[in-house]
């Protein structure tokens, strides 16, 4: 088994925005030059998350209000976090989770055609890392 590792960095230009990241996963992909596997995308921070879905914007709407409604922002959480109270952000991103497989074959990715792999951004507009690891042969 071969394995390569890239890291992205990704800024928002809003504070809470989805962005569509399946071109820069393919283009790992393509860098890796591995052909059956899998790639892992994994962020590297507590208030952003990573998912597989549609990118359709009623869909991204209504996600964002099924978030607002079981994790909201509010001030009576127990964590204050080291400058700010983001606790909301935090349960927004633990429901979503931080991180995807997704597997390919013969170079490409094994996804649906309305499947996108998403970058949810909860509390943005400072650079937020990525790494994703491509493992087969």
């Amino acid at each position: 088994m071969k394995i390569y590792t890239e890291v992205a960095t990704l800024q928002t230009a809003n504070k809470r925005e989805f962005m569509n990241i399946t071109t820069q996963v393919k283009a790992a992909l393509e860098k890796s030059q591995l052909r059956d596997g899998i790639i892992v995308v994994t962020a590297l921070h507590s208030n952003v998350a990573i998912f597989v879905n549609d990118e359709e914007p009623g869909l991204l709407e209504d996600l964002e209000e099924w978030l607002n409604q079981l994790a909201p922002e509010r001030e009576d959480y127990k964590h204050q976090g080291r400058f700010e109270s983001n606790t909301g952000t935090h349960l927004q991103s633990l429901l979503l989770h931080h991180q995807v497989v997704v597997p390919f074959t013969e170079g490409r990715l094994d996804l649906g055609p309305w499947q996108f792999v998403i970058f949810a951004e909860f509390d943005g507009q400072r650079p937020k890392r990525i790494v994703m690891k491509v493992m087969g042969e």
